[in-house]
């Protein structure tokens, strides 16, 4: 019988550093590889760990990775809820949010190359799932709310959260790889882009 960590509120110090560092290491590593291109065992040598050990605090790979996608979603969540006021102006809700993406990107490198590797994966369980769309609240209550007042396009607003990610995610994934190198005015100039796109002719 495997035997199981015990809850969180019960464990040491030691323990909860050991958790950590095996869901630091695995998002690194999930980062680089994909899922399907790391191995539990790589996990453990990376955090320093035996193999049984992640066994002890996760069930399998998907109960891992499940885990620190629920990490990593809940720092850009942490972004979006504490830096962008819904009721603001429009224009000035898109702009915090505009820049709460640039923030989270610049300062969770890895923690944001790992979620756009993630997006609609299919092993993805029903918590982590739920966790999405509690992240994309603010960004789907500003173009709610664009539509009702005939800022944005009349379009769903499934298409038009996808145009908005859609367009940062490009932009990130272009500089890291060497395509673009993004400063400032770049990030403002691409942002005035993205709102023209979204909004009204």
């Amino acid at each position: 019988m495997v035997q199981t960590a015990p809850p969180p509120a019960k464990r040491t110090a030691a323990a909860l550093a050991k958790e950590k560092r095996i869901l630091e290491s695995a998002l690194l590593l999930f980062s680089q590889r994909g899922f399907h291109g790391t191995a539990v065992p790589e996990v453990a040598k990376h955090a320093e760990v035996g193999a049984g050990t992640i066994y002890r605090y996760f069930e399998n790979k998907e109960d891992l990775v499940n885990a620190v996608f629920r990490h990593s979603k809940n720092k850009l969540k942490q972004y979006l809820l504490n830096g962008v006021q819904l009721n603001a102006e429009l224009r000035e809700v898109f702009h915090q949010f505009w820049a709460q993406l640039v923030r989270f990107a610049h300062e969770n490198p890895t923690d944001f190359h790992f979620l756009e590797l993630q997006d609609h994966a299919p092993y993805l369980d029903q918590t982590s799932k739920q966790l999405e769309l509690e992240v994309l609240t603010p960004i789907w209550m500003f173009c709610v709310q664009g539509r009702k007042q005939g800022v944005v396009r009349d379009m769903p607003e499934e298409a038009l959260i996808a145009m908005i990610w859609g367009a940062f995610v490009g932009l990130m994934k272009a500089q890291t790889l060497g395509y673009i190198s993004i400063n400032e005015e770049t990030l403002e100039q691409a942002e005035v882009t993205c709102w023209d796109m979204l909004t009204k002719a």
